[in-house]
């Protein structure tokens, strides 16, 4: 029996009994897209199918409420029919003539906005006639508003080398469909698929592995091949055990994969999304966000991304601010897409604040009908936004403003240009149940007693904050940005340290990540300086005095260190990552 298998944490399945003939999971958009646009667009915002599938239909495709729940569920794009009668989405150049009509299922992922109204399926021999013949299939309709895993039986759709399907919602219902599947189903193929768990092996700044496992019903007889594209295959051999769990170890984090299992005829095929083994940040907690211009903020360690779309990615170069000298890069992005997470030590008491340097660089793209979006703010540990920071447009200029839950009308009196580069510092008391939002505070008299810019008492209390988040609403509500130096502390006191960390004129350490054994340091001076550097347990594993920029730490092992610099009576300290 041939064992290779890999898989992910964020886990997604398909299943099917026998040979697929046509499968699409309509890509992923960077936001809504018509038909007709979505045809023509560039992988991942595309349809999977090229010619001869034609795809045609007067609803939409977006990432907004993504597949979930059900067995084989994307969580990419879906295809949305508005909530007008006679909205489609059509499915031409589907070829079935190799199979026989009675074997052919169709399967698809299906959310309505109420039960009352269901959706059409129908399909056509002759779509392309003057007058075309469409017959509608039957289907057990959801009983609910979640998405849920359709099943057109075989015997209803027809072996032929013209087949067309066409979705349609009929009333004024909204409605969403996506992984729409053709398979030729085999009753003798008895394995059953479940929804894979996932466990981080380990989880570190470094690249981790992680386990998945696989439940399966259905086997006990025959002989069974099952090729992953990662990973090392374990457990229970279907061929002799009738129900169990395949085991795949050591599988790369941030990998996706594809298994196939085949025995004989019957061919089983699951699709398992990339799993993030990315730790907890503790504090207090900096990003210079120093890494590599152009990659993706969410393939970092310290980020996670939370749903579909563009990325928000690294830019070259650094906001500046009096007080305070950046280093590393910066992130950037606009318009609709991922969001992304970085998760620090849940605080439950006392205060956190964090801090964060922001340049709107265009408002061009923001209407005057949606004007006013969220873009950043701290969430519990479970993503869930607590304290947000707004951006209203004002004919040419905008406004910050800040609010907890929904749309704010908490918004500073003063109008900001694009281009102007300004500090933001969020902070909230678990004591008084206050938000506070100061923003450009003069860092050399700054304090938890400076009043702040916006404030709002909150009627219920925050649980938790433990994570921090960037955010792209849409294309007409976020405007271009650019955000620097995140920081993020229990007091004022300890954020300041942090922001001051480069009170060494010109001071920049870099890679970080050290990849290569060697760690840059640079300041205005140049001048003898003395570096140290800690592991996390507050451990010295390294001393030098040197004027020189090159520093050999190749002894280090990965993880994550502080580093300390002290050149002519000033100190910095920074955080180091080690690959």
């Amino acid at each position: 029996m041939k064992k290779i298998y890999s898989l992910l944490l964020l886990v997604v399945s398909y299943v099917s009994f026998g040979q697929t003939i046509y499968s699409e999971n309509m890509g992923t958009p960077t936001g809504t897209t018509t038909i007709a646009n979505y045809i023509i667009g560039t992988a991942p915002a595309a349809f999977q199918n090229g010619s001869p599938i034609v795809y045609s239909g007067t609803g939409d495709v977006r990432a907004t409420s993504p597949s979930s729940t059900y067995t084989g569920f994307s969580a990419g794009g879906n295809v949305f029919l508005t909530g007008t009668a006679g909205k489609y989405f059509q499915i031409d150049g589907l070829n079935t003539s190799a199979y026989s009509g009675s074997n052919i299922q169709l399967t698809f992922g299906y959310l309505t906005a109420a039960t009352s109204t269901q959706l059409v399926v129908e399909y056509s021999t002759n779509a392309s006639a003057a007058t075309p013949t469409w017959t509608a299939v039957t289907f057990t309709n959801n009983t609910n508003t979640t998405w849920n895993l359709v099943t057109v039986a075989p015997g209803q759709i027809p072996s032929s080398s013209t087949l067309s399907l066409r979705f349609t919602q009929p009333a004024t219902a909204q409605m969403r469909i996506d992984d729409i599947k053709l398979t030729n189903f085999n009753a003798s193929c008895t394995l059953v698929l479940a929804a894979a768990t996932t466990a981080c092996d380990a989880t570190t700044y470094g690249i981790d592995t992680y386990t998945a496992t696989i439940p399966y019903t259905g086997g006990g007889s025959g002989s069974y091949s099952i090729v992953p594209t990662a990973g090392t295959v374990g457990g229970d051999n279907p061929g002799s055990v009738a129900a169990g769990n395949i085991i795949i170890s050591g599988i790369p984090e941030g990998t996706g994969i594809t298994v196939n299992v085949t025995s004989g005829t019957c061919q089983y095929q699951t699709t398992v999304a990339a799993a993030n083994c990315k730790p907890i940040n503790t504090l207090p907690y900096s990003e210079p966000f120093a890494y590599a211009e152009a990659s993706a903020l969410g393939a970092s360690q310290k980020w996670t991304n939370v749903n579909s779309g563009d990325d928000i990615i690294i830019a070259g170069g650094n906001l500046t601010y009096t007080g305070l000298t950046s280093s590393g890069n910066s992130a950037l992005f606009s318009g609709a897409g991922i969001d992304c997470f970085t998760p620090f030590t849940d605080t439950t008491s006392g205060t956190i604040y964090s801090s964060f340097l922001v340049n709107v660089t265009d408002l061009s793209t923001m209407t005057a009908t949606t004007p006013l979006t969220y873009f950043a703010g701290l969430t519990n540990s479970a993503q869930s936004y607590k304290g947000r920071v707004f951006i209203s447009k004002s004919g040419t200029q905008y406004q910050f403003g800040l609010d907890a839950a929904s749309t704010t009308t908490n918004l500073d009196a003063t109008l900001r240009n694009a281009g102007d580069v300004v500090l933001v510092v969020l902070g909230y008391d678990f004591d008084t149940m206050t938000l506070n939002l100061w923003i450009n505070p003069t860092l050399s008299s700054f304090s938890a007693a400076t009043p702040p810019t916006l404030s709002q008492v909150l009627t219920t209390a925050i649980a938790d904050l433990g994570g921090f988040m960037l955010r792209q609403d849409g294309a007409t509500t976020t405007p271009n940005i650019i955000v620097d130096e995140l920081r993020i502390d229990t007091t004022i006191a300890g954020l300041l340290s942090v922001n001051q960390n480069n009170a060494i004129a010109g001071l920049k350490m870099y890679p970080n990540p050290v990849t290569n054994g060697i760690l840059n340091i640079s300041t205005e001076a140049n001048a003898e300086r003395a570096v140290v550097i800690y592991d996390m347990v507050g451990k010295q594993v390294f001393a030098t005095t040197t004027s020189e920029t090159a520093i050999n730490v190749a002894g280090l092992n990965a993880g994550l260190y502080i580093v300390k610099i002290t050149e002519a009576g000033k100190t910095a300290t920074s955080k180091l990552i080690v690959k």
